[in-house]
């Protein structure tokens, strides 16, 4: 398997005015360097790969409970609702790139969100 890090960077810097940089010792990605949407979580305290994200209300219950081998209640932030998203299976990489997106609209300001719909 490839090194999902490429593909998951591609689709966090599409986005508008997101930018990157490591905190907790992982790339993240962050809506105008201040709100955190994606955390690349690199063997972060158990031995998978994957990201977190964060989602809309539901999704993460929903997602976890249809397919717990492929997404997961993330430590830290899964209270709040983010998602898990396991990189060392095969990927969906539609599906991650539409996770990425609603990630983004959840925490974007609603004007940079809405040029999505354009």
């Amino acid at each position: 398997m490839s090194d999902p890090l490429p593909r998951l960077r591609e689709a966090c810097l599409a986005l508008p005015e997101v930018t990157e940089r490591v905190s907790h010792g992982e790339p993240c990605w962050f809506v105008r360097d201040r709100r955190l949407f994606v955390m690349y979580a690199d063997h972060h305290h158990d031995d998978r790969l994957g990201f977190w994200c964060a989602a809309p209300p539901g999704e993460q219950e929903a997602l976890v409970g249809a397919d717990p081998g492929r997404f997961f209640r993330p430590p830290y932030v899964g209270h709040r609702g983010w998602l898990g998203v396991y990189l060392d299976v095969p990927a969906d990489w539609d599906q991650v790139r539409e996770l990425v997106t609603e990630a983004y609209r959840v925490i974007a300001p609603r004007t940079l969100a809405a040029k999505l719909d354009r």
